[in-house]
C-alpha cells in the first residue's frame, strides 16, 4: 500500500513550536486543537504552520527527529515558516471545519 506521510510544525500558544508526523495531517491537527494530545494539551495550538509530505514512515520519522535532536538550528527554522505559504496550512487551522487542501510541499 502507498500511503502519505506528513511531518508537520504546529505553533502554540506558550509561544513554543510542536512537530510532529502523522499519515492523516486533518485528522492529527484536529487532535491537537481539541486537546486530545498528551504532548500539546496544556500548551493549546494555534495553527499549523508547516508541512512536508513523504513517501515512507522512515523519511517523515528522519526529519521529525533532525527538528527534535536541535540539529536544524532555529533560524533555519524561522526561514522555513517564514517561505511557507500559508496559504496551505488555511484549511487546518479552523477547528470547526478541516477543509482539504490541494497544494503540500513535497519532498522527495
Amino acid at each position: 500500500m502507498n500511503r502519505e506521510y506528513y511531518f508537520y510544525i504546529l505553533q502554540c500558544s506558550d509561544g513554543t513550536k510542536y512537530y510532529g508526523h502523522t499519515n492523516d495531517l486533518k485528522k492529527r491537527v484536529l487532535s491537537h486543537f481539541k486537546g486530545q494530545v498528551f504532548s500539546t494539551k496544556n500548551k493549546r495550538p494555534l495553527r499549523l504552520v508547516y508541512f512536508e509530505k513523504f513517501s515512507s514512515r522512515s523519511a517523515v520519522f528522519k526529519r521529525e527527529m533532525q527538528f527534535k535532536s536541535g540539529k536544524t538550528r532555529m533560524e533555519t527554522i524561522e526561514k522555513m515558516m517564514g517561505s511557507f505559504s500559508q496559504e496551505k496550512c488555511q484549511g487546518f487551522n479552523s477547528q470547526t471545519s478541516l477543509r482539504t487542501t490541494t497544494c503540500v510541499h513535497v519532498v522527495p
